[in-house]
């Protein structure tokens, strides 16, 4: 009998260590880490049990963390990115945060949450780097077939006005330009172009599609919807899935109402990261 104890024990922990899962959230465009807390998505997350972990930034030093790191298997963080960078620079530094948290959680599903151009920098990353075997990904109003507004921004940077925009406080518009052009809507000459046509990883693929509009191919203000959805990757086509929210562009509640109830189904048992890489 005196055995029973300890291997009830020892069942207990690998059930706990299996269900663990570390969520990575991404920001967008000319935005931060604290885009998340200020939207209310964190607190939406942190009531259905997913404990906020903290912010990774990277330093000269390499990788910093600001957190304590959680006992709980449930856990997010969150991730700074140059987000006025090209794509290439973003998802590298992406890939630097995976590593360490694949360090920090070794058992842990990775979830990958990106909000706009993040989700795009997260994409290129799981394509460059396959072996960081990211479970899933979830894109909120991504471009995934690029932005009209991108193509916009490269035209006013290559005009007069491009010498205007830092008096009137929009500097990050030359900043930006290379970003602009990646994002721009996508052909076969530019990164969209190549990324969309390159076999991705296995990983579950969603999309959350934003729409101002009753008709979800509308989109919002920034990018169509269905330049916003998947299924439309030639390399993704008929794998992804993809729900629509009624809201514009930028991050709100809604967002964090659709990623509890995604969160709940990507739940599931299934080859941990670590076995998964071996």
């Amino acid at each position: 009998m005196r055995f029973l104890l300890p291997l009830f024990l020892l069942l207990a922990s690998l059930q706990t260590q299996a269900l663990a899962q570390t969520v990575l959230l991404v920001h967008g465009y000319n935005s931060d880490a604290g885009s998340w807390r200020s939207s209310g998505i964190s607190s939406i997350l942190q009531r259905d049990g997913w404990i906020d972990a903290g912010i990774l930034d990277m330093r000269p030093q390499g990788v910093f963390y600001y957190g304590i790191k959680p006992k709980e298997t449930k856990r997010t963080y969150t991730a700074n990115l140059p987000s006025e960078a090209p794509i290439e620079l973003q998802a590298t530094i992406l890939s630097y945060y995976v590593r360490f948290l694949q360090k920090q959680h070794p058992e842990d599903k990775i979830y990958i949450i990106g909000h706009s151009a993040g989700g795009i920098a997260a994409r290129y990353m799981m394509v460059r780097w396959p072996k960081l075997a990211i479970d899933s990904l979830v894109t909120i109003a991504s471009p995934h077939l690029g932005s009209q507004t991108a193509k916009l921004g490269t035209i006013i940077g290559s005009s007069l006005l491009s010498f205007f925009a830092p008096f009137m406080g929009a500097g990050t518009i030359n900043r930006s330009q290379r970003l602009y052009r990646q994002l721009s809507p996508e052909n076969r000459g530019n990164l969209l172009g190549w990324l969309n046509r390159t076999p991705h990883p296995k990983a579950r693929y969603i999309s959350i599609i934003h729409s101002t509009s009753p008709n979800p191919a509308a989109g919002d203000s920034v990018v169509k919807g269905w330049r916003q959805d998947m299924n439309f990757v030639p390399a993704l086509r008929g794998i992804a899935q993809s729900f629509v929210i009624p809201s514009d562009h930028a991050l709100s509640a809604r967002d964090g109402i659709a990623l509890v109830q995604i969160l709940r189904k990507l739940q599931q048992p299934n080859p941990s990261p670590s076995q998964a890489r071996q």
